[in-house]
């Protein structure tokens, strides 16, 4: 076996190991809007060999195809967090599984204590220059339809990080290429699972 096949193989033991320490439960991403996490939960699905699941996406469904902005505009964001979080709930019976929420989701004491007991989760950090530039052409971000979306980014992170720090690992969402945050990913969750370790974070940069 050559050296790069048997990296290959050492790694898919290594994603096989993680979900089988998963048991039933799945790996949920939180953080903010643009920090990655539809497109890291595809790909860490992929890896793991488990589906993934967009919560946003599972909420459009539930309302006829509607989208999250016009939930907002039509009932409201209590209306519109209180669907959330039964769409979470239900998505956490369905593991092992990678689930993406929105950036709200993790503010609620009710989903954190669900994803804490079915879930492993991780946040997804993301300083606000990089959001900003990811999410600013988009217009189906109803929180950021404001005069200044840059003040409202920083407002929003600041209120959230301390809740986001609850999260069971942080891996720093950068601009790198997505298989290298997957990477990452990928290690923390086997210090976690795997060594029984309390792993923060993969990365040593900062944001």
């Amino acid at each position: 076996m050559t050296e790069t096949a048997a990296s290959h193989q050492d790694g898919m033991t290594h994603e096989a190991d993680i979900v089988a320490a998963l048991g039933g439960r799945s790996i949920v991403l939180v953080g903010m809007m643009g920090s990655g996490k539809s497109t890291i939960g595809r790909r860490l699905g992929a890896r793991l060999h488990v589906p993934f699941l967009d919560a946003d996406h599972e909420i459009e469904i539930a309302h006829a195809g509607m989208t999250v902005s016009e939930i907002f505009a039509q009932h409201g964001e209590p209306y519109f967090r209180d669907g959330e979080a039964r769409v979470i709930a239900r998505l956490l019976e369905t593991g092992p599984c990678v689930i993406a929420t929105g950036g709200g989701a993790f503010m609620r004491e009710e989903t954190r204590r669900r994803i804490h007991d079915k879930a492993v989760s991780i946040w997804l950090q993301a300083d606000g220059d990089i959001i900003l530039r990811r999410v600013k052409r988009r217009a189906d971000r109803p929180l950021l339809q404001t005069a200044d979306p840059a003040a409202t980014i920083a407002r929003l992170i600041g209120e959230r990080s301390p809740f986001y720090q609850l999260a069971d690992l942080a891996i720093a969402s950068r601009d790198v290429p997505h298989e290298k945050i997957v990477d990452e990913c990928i290690d923390a969750l086997a210090a976690h699972l795997l060594s029984g370790g309390t792993a923060s974070s993969s990365s040593s940069e900062t944001q």
